[in-house]
């Protein structure tokens, strides 16, 4: 995290569990206009003459879709076509920004440069130089998914049906929109967990360290959400990627749920049907996370992306593995 940055926010009243973990001082009065520090996103920059060849070699959206105005989802696989990480892939000028896990940035550009050989194409960590700040406030008008605009900062909106975006800055201007937006604009400071919290609901499949290589793409619905081009050609993994897609046989999808428990469970934790028995893992957690009390969500239940065998009668009675006193409940 860029230094100038971390003491920004410190002014502003911040407390920091880690520096991917940051929360601001609870506020008893509910606000609907909200700003958020990023903190468990970076940035890796694919720049160079060659930056599109090569993630269209690697990827599963079509690079060529990607421009200025429209962002995109996808996925970096392996050979057995299981994802290595999730990303928004946004392009500006001629880079492309991938944003993702943090914890995954590292691995992520080590398995890129292998493949970059002679290519014209700089691999950088641009996390230090590039802010991530989420925005919420009341819907005005519907815009596509990942639609983007480049004026000042970048800005990627992250709903269709309400006014979520998330704006990529350099250090001073992502200073600059904070005070304005907290300052003049009566925004709210609130914790990274909460806009995990909003993309969970979103049903983002942004992956971990424990959860990397576990999924291939349709099982965490990418597909659904355009982060999959089945006519682009070939990519590593592509092939079970495209068999997957043309036989219909994912057997696995990824569901949105709840259950009541003090914390999230941790990614990767086992997922069973005590209908069908107790030794029997149909599924994994991906991600977790409690609502903040700030939000208006006193004693509401923490919500979970969760991947499980696909049940043809969509009848489940899931608990924890490790927990089997906690129920889990599919939403809709």
């Amino acid at each position: 995290m860029n230094p100038n940055w971390k003491n920004f926010l410190l002014s502003q009243n911040a407390t920091f569990d880690s520096d991917v973990a940051i929360n601001f001082p609870t506020v008893s009065d509910y606000n609907d206009k909200s700003i958020y520090p990023v903190a468990h996103l970076a940035v890796l920059s694919v720049s160079g003459a060659d930056a599109g060849r090569l993630l269209q070699g690697q990827i599963t959206c079509n690079v060529n879709d990607i421009t200025e105005t429209q962002s995109s989802l996808g996925a970096l696989c392996n050979p057995k076509g299981r994802a290595i990480t999730t990303f928004l892939l946004v392009k500006t000028g001629d880079a492309f920004l991938m944003i993702l896990p943090a914890e995954l940035l590292a691995p992520v550009k080590k398995r890129l440069q292998m493949y970059v050989l002679r290519s014209d194409v700089t691999l950088t960590d641009s996390s230090d130089r590039h802010c991530l700040i989420g925005l919420s406030q009341p819907a005005t008008q519907a815009a596509p998914l990942f639609s983007t605009s480049q004026q000042d900062s970048i800005v990627v909106n992250f709903s269709a049906t309400q006014s979520r975006c998330l704006v990529i800055a350099e250090t001073d201007k992502a200073i600059a929109l904070w005070s304005e937006r907290v300052g003049h604009q009566g925004y709210q400071s609130e914790n990274t967990g909460q806009w995990r919290y909003l993309d969970i609901l979103l049903r983002l499949p942004w992956l971990t360290t424990e959860t990397s290589e576990e999924f291939i793409p349709q099982m965490l619905n990418l597909d659904r959400l355009g982060g999959i081009s089945f006519n682009k050609g070939c990519y590593t993994g592509q092939e079970i990627v495209a068999r997957t897609h043309y036989l219909g046989t994912a057997k696995r999808a990824l569901f949105l749920a709840e259950c009541d428990t003090p914390s999230p469970p941790p990614p990767n934790s086992i997922i069973i049907d005590d209908g069908v028995g107790a030794e029997l893992a149909i599924g994994k957690v991906l991600q977790a996370e409690c609502p903040c009390p700030a939000q208006g969500h006193e004693g509401a239940f923490c919500k979970m992306l969760v991947v499980l065998q696909v049940s043809d009668s969509n009848a489940y009675n899931l608990k924890l593995k490790d927990d089997n006193q906690t129920n889990i409940t599919l939403l809709t």
